[in-house]
């Protein structure tokens, strides 16, 4: 519960000040498509530097797609790491689940991939997650394929030297149809293996809730996109006060009623 409020709050902690700071910003949200077959043979290459394609891997197992990249200064890395660490809780075993971790950024190598995999392992050293977890890139006609199939707009700004885009996981069914999403961030275990069971089943869902939390917060006094950590900060203070509040309150009542 408090999770979610958490994230509601953050995303009205994140929203633009006015409608004209806006302009364009929701053409970078998922476009979500359940039941979309995504492009299972175009060429990547994974941590190690072999070609491969999503269907050497979607074919096994229910997939959890997860598109960003590896350098990104934003979101990206905590989008992983709550992924990795409600994994962690799931109950699931890395046999029963893939998860593709894959670049958007065609200038990443497959060192980039592989040091993304290493500090992963380090920090959420599972049994077996060698062989479920990929991390991969590929040229990006490939790349561009699969996100459009998913709904996952990008764009690059050169004078940023960021990447636009939102956040969010994807799961595939062993067909390689999108089955549902899970937008945003705050991923709860039992989310996500609901979504890896029902993939599995080759079920397919419902488009969620439209989340709009992109990787970048506009600042419309600068005109650029950058990550609101200042709001985030004052999230995490605001959030600590309402707890606080509602603990004393709830303690007052229950003491008023006896």
């Amino acid at each position: 519960m408090i999770g979610r409020l958490l994230t509601l709050l953050l995303l009205c902690l994140l929203a633009p000040a006015s409608a004209g700071a806006t302009t364009g910003r929701a053409d970078f949200g998922f476009h979500q498509r359940p039941g979309a077959e995504v492009p299972m043979d175009a060429p990547l290459w994974d941590q190690n530097g072999h070609a491969v394609h999503l269907r050497d891997i979607v074919r096994m197992r229910p997939t959890i797609l997860a598109l960003g990249y590896y350098h990104c200064p934003n979101l990206c890395g905590v989008v992983r790491d709550d992924l990795l660490h409600a994994l962690s809780l799931s109950g699931l075993k890395p046999n029963q689940y893939s998860l593709i971790v894959l670049s958007i950024d065609p200038s990443e190598t497959r060192v980039d991939a592989a040091s993304a995999e290493h500090a992963d392992l380090a920090r959420y050293p599972v049994p077996g997650a060698e062989s479920a977890w990929h991390y991969l890139l590929g040229p990006a006609s490939s790349v561009r394929g699969i996100a459009a199939a998913v709904g996952f707009p990008y764009r690059y700004d050169a004078e940023l030297k960021q990447f636009l885009h939102p956040t969010g996981l994807v799961f595939l069914n062993t067909t390689g149809r999108v089955s549902g999403y899970l937008l945003g961030v705050g991923y709860a275990p039992g989310d996500l293996k609901s979504g890896i069971i029902r993939a599995g089943k080759g079920g397919i869902e419902k488009a969620a809730a439209p989340v709009l939390l992109l990787c970048f917060h506009f600042d419309p006094n600068t005109g650029r996109y950058t990550l609101a950590i200042a709001k985030v900060l004052q999230l995490a203070g605001l959030l600590t006060v309402l707890i606080l509040v509602a603990t004393v309150g709830f303690a007052l009542r229950r003491e008023r009623l006896r």
